[in-house]
């Protein structure tokens, strides 16, 4: 009798899985793409933690000051509830075109030039 028996084994590539493999990868890669990962979304914080925001009094300017510190010259605090705490928030856009006068009180901003 002659039996003969591959002691080894070779893999044999199809290539109808192949290309089921590489449109399953494409279709991976096109939801991720045209989602762009929405349940992601990146909020950056107006400020560190350990600081809060001011704002340039008669200007659209701000900036971040430690905790315990008062506002340096030119700054105040935003008025209550009020305060941008994310990039792009209600209340960051909101004094794109407000500002503060010297007496404390909201008034639109005036025109860059």
């Amino acid at each position: 009798m002659n039996t003969s028996r591959r002691a080894g084994f070779t893999t044999r590539v199809r290539p109808g899985r192949v290309r089921l493999a590489a449109a399953a990868f494409a279709s991976v890669a096109a939801v991720v793409a045209l989602t762009g990962c929405s349940g992601w979304e990146y909020r950056e914080d107006v400020c560190a933690s350990g600081e809060y925001p001011v704002l340039s009094v008669g200007g659209t300017g701000s900036a971040c000051v430690s905790d315990g510190q008062e506002p340096p010259a030119g700054f105040a605090r935003y008025p209550q509830g009020k305060v941008p705490q994310e990039v792009g928030d209600k209340w960051d856009t909101y004094w794109d075109t407000h500002t503060l006068d010297k007496d404390g009180n909201v008034i639109e901003a005036p025109a860059e030039g």
